[in-house]
């Protein structure tokens, strides 16, 4: 593996992992390409409250050549990588399978849904992972109030204002917890109805929500979440759903127009050329964060199966994307100067998830945080890990009005549908 004088290096993905790695290389011989699909980078943990209308997308996004615009040694590409072809050590990318060849790579390519092989669920219960997926959900989410105003009966009106959440995770609960939130901001703005009269149902597969936290901290998101006065259901397996509702294992059903989906997870389908994975697609990566009998390939952030000292699998969250990627380009470093590889050692920096106003949950070492102090300490972190001064102060001003105010700053009806709401008549399914 003795390299070339000038190491080209070629980083997929321009979320948390790719930026750090790109970051890092900035003062090294190398030439780096950076690619993506899309032209921003998404700060995923609060795309929920894209979804429910209190931040605009801009809020949590920045343009990645914007992001990296000091890194003078990284070219920033728009693609759509298809394949890896890992002998040949090049990337194809776009439909033309335009190839890009690499001395290193980096894999950074994240996860998207996962509907247990049910694709066509899809339709009716979207994910949330990019921004197109929060901006449909709060389109659905809006709707959702407008055609209970316009509806003929009382039993359509149930419909509408049943919201069911499919997945007890952070994203899950966190979503679950917002929507009673949401609603108070509407109280005094509808004739026919109470907005806070909606419905709200959390399923969860799992005995118990938050999974990866402290079982203590899971039983107080559960109580939390019932203050809130949404239905908590652990041991719930959904066997069905359509566009009018979700079918359980148990056989009974749930009527509800809107369902959003928070449960599966799969790794992007470039890790199919990766080897070892895991049930999830993710790859098993050695101790350097390299791909096993590929060294001079990197896989980080979310698509890495990396253990923890204790055994369990360390979470895919934004500090851990950050370590891996800043430590595959420790590596490529050491590479270029002949130096050893190491091991990466994880820095677990906590646990954190909110589940409405003044109510979180948080883990540090062993130290359990919950209540408002919790909360305050979720704002903190979630604001330092935002890219950008801009958006910085655009949250935190948008989070003062909506404190102060109970109301929702971008509640805009906005796009088009593929027929499942037509447009431009949003109430012909009333």
């Amino acid at each position: 593996m003795s390299p070339p004088a000038r190491l080209r290096v070629v980083i997929i993905g321009g979320g948390f992992a790719g930026l750090a790695a790109a970051r890092a290389l900035r003062k090294h011989p190398v030439d780096v390409t950076l690619l993506d699909r899309t032209n921003h980078h998404l700060f995923q943990p609060l795309l929920y409250q894209v979804a429910t209308a209190m931040l605009a997308p801009s809020d949590i996004s920045v343009p990645i050549r914007w992001a990296l615009r000091r890194v003078r040694n990284c070219r920033v590409l728009l693609g759509d990588v298809k394949r890896i072809d890992v002998e040949r050590r090049v990337v194809l990318v776009d439909a033309d399978q335009r190839e890009i060849p690499y001395d290193r790579l980096i894999v950074a390519a994240g996860m998207c849904n996962a509907y247990f092989g049910h694709d066509e669920w899809e339709d009716h219960a979207p994910g949330l992972k990019s921004l197109d997926d929060a901006l449909r959900i709060r389109r659905r989410f809006l709707l959702a109030f407008e055609r209970a105003e316009a509806a003929r009966s009382e039993e359509q009106r149930r419909r509408w204002l049943t919201f069911v959440v499919i997945g007890g995770g952070p994203t899950g609960v966190e979503l679950a917890g917002m929507l009673p939130e949401v609603a108070r901001a509407f109280r005094r703005e509808y004739r026919a109805y109470d907005p806070t009269s909606l419905r709200v149902v959390l399923l969860e597969g799992g005995d118990r929500l938050l999974s990866a936290f402290d079982p203590a901290l899971s039983a107080q998101a559960r109580r939390d979440l019932e203050g809130l006065g949404v239905e908590v259901r652990t041991g719930t397996r959904v066997t069905a759903l359509d566009q009018h509702g979700v079918s359980l294992a148990d056989g009974t059903r749930i009527e509800a127009e809107e369902i959003f989906w928070a449960a599966g997870i799969a790794a992007s389908p470039l890790t199919q050329g990766l080897v070892p994975l895991d049930k999830s697609g993710r790859v098993l990566v050695a101790p350097d964060c390299s791909v096993p009998g590929h060294p001079e390939v990197f896989v980080v952030g979310d698509l890495a199966a990396i253990r923890a000292p204790d055994g369990s699998w360390i979470p895919g969250v934004a500090p851990t994307a950050n370590q891996t990627g800043a430590h595959a380009a420790a590596m490529i470093v050491a590479d270029l100067h002949g130096g050893p590889r190491r091991p990466y050692r994880w820095f677990n920096k906590g646990d954190l998830a909110t589940i409405g106003r003044h109510k979180a949950v948080a883990r540090f070492g062993r130290v359990n945080v919950t209540g408002y102090a919790a909360w305050l300490l979720w704002l903190f972190v979630h604001v330092l890990y935002l890219a950008g001064f801009r958006n910085r102060l655009s949250v935190v001003l948008q989070w003062a009005y909506a404190y102060v105010t109970f109301q929702r700053g971008v509640r805009l009806i906005t796009g088009s549908d593929t027929g499942e709401y037509p447009v431009p008549d949003t109430l012909r399914r009333v």
